[in-house]
Order: structure tokens, then C-alpha cells, then sequence
């Protein structure tokens, strides 16, 4: 072969070669920018279940801590309804209290105390508490239930409690049972 045909050929196969390492550059390239979309992506998915999973845990513990509240807040009124039916009763035991202090059988009134003041000490106990209410308090709607209104025996009695019909109660911080007052108009 002459010299002309062998540059020829050298020069043929640099072309080749040098193609050939060019298309092994561009699929190299090409792997390596798979390989990082590859890791992008399973980056990009992994924050999202990340976040998924911080979400999920977030609202798990408001349900725990929801729930736990609303538990106790059943424990605390629990007895409720018991002690709701049981008022009339404290109500009663006051009336008789006042119609035995009247009468002369002392040992009948004292044999009736013991057992209204074991029922008071039983219910408070639980968490029954009166609401104070007295002549001459002001009137506050959100505690107070007024049942009438007179007119007041002086300026000073405006607007405020003239006399208790029935006393209230409230059992932790709830109220049962507003006191039903007369207020002064």
C-alpha cells in the first residue's frame, strides 16, 4: 500500500475512533443525566412521602391529644345527669330543714341534718359547687336566670338581685343549673 493509503486509512480509523468515543461521551453523559433525573426523582418522591408522613404524624397527635381532652372532659361530668336529678332533692331537704327548725322535735331535725349534710359532703365530693347568689348581688345574665323583674324598693337595688327562687349549682367549671333570682327594675 502506498503512504496516501495508509494516512488514509490512519485517518479513516482516527474518524472512527474519535466518533466512537464521542457516542461513548454522549451515552456516558446521557447515563450520568438518567442517573441524577433518577436521583432527583427518588429525591422529589422521598420529600414527598416525607411530608406525607409528617402530616399524618401531625394529625395524629391532635387526635390523641382531641381525644384525651374530651375523655376527660367525660370523667369530670361523668355523674351529671345523677347529679342533675338529685338537685330537686337538695331543694327539698332545704324546705324541710326550714319547716323541722320550726318545730320542737330536736332530734328529728338533728337525725335530718346529718343525713342533708352527708348527701352536700357526698355531692361536693364529686364536684358539686353552689353558685352564690344573694339580695343585693348584680344581675349577670351568663350566671344569673331571672325569672321577673319588680320594680326596685330603692335606687340602689336597680339592676340587681332583689331575691334567690332557686339556688344554682355548677359541677367543675360548668354550670347545671343557673339560680333563678327576681331582679329589681
Amino acid at each position: 500500500m502506498s503512504d496516501k493509503e495508509n494516512t488514509l486509512d490512519d485517518e479513516f480509523l482516527d474518524d472512527a475512533l474519535l466518533e466512537g468515543e464521542e457516542q461513548e461521551q454522549k451515552l456516558e453523559n446521557e447515563e450520568e443525566e438518567e442517573e441524577k433525573s433518577v436521583e432527583e426523582t427518588l429525591s422529589e418522591e422521598l420529600a414527598k412521602e416525607k411530608d406525607k408522613f409528617l402530616r399524618l404524624f401531625a394529625e395524629f397527635e391532635n387526635y390523641k391529644r382531641r381525644t384525651s381532652k374530651e375523655r376527660m372532659e367525660l370523667f369530670k361530668t361523668a355523674g351529671q345527669e345523677v347529679i342533675v336529678s338529685l338537685l330537686p332533692v337538695l331543694d327539698d331537704f332545704d324546705r324541710a330543714m326550714k319547716e323541722l327548725a320550726k318545730s320542737e322535735d330536736t332530734e328529728v331535725f338533728k337525725g335530718v341534718e346529718l343525713i342533708n349534710v352527708k348527701l352536700r359532703e357526698t355531692l361536693k365530693g364529686k364536684g358539686l359547687e353552689l353558685v352564690e347568689a344573694n339580695a343585693g348581688d348584680v344581675f349577670d345574665a351568663e350566671i344569673h336566670e331571672a325569672i321577673t323583674q319588680i320594680p326596685a324598693p330603692d335606687k340602689k337595688m336597680k339592676g340587681k338581685i332583689i331575691d334567690v327562687i332557686e339556688k344554682g349549682f355548677k359541677l367543675g367549671d360548668r354550670i347545671i343549673r343557673h339560680p333563678k333570682v327576681v331582679v329589681g327594675n
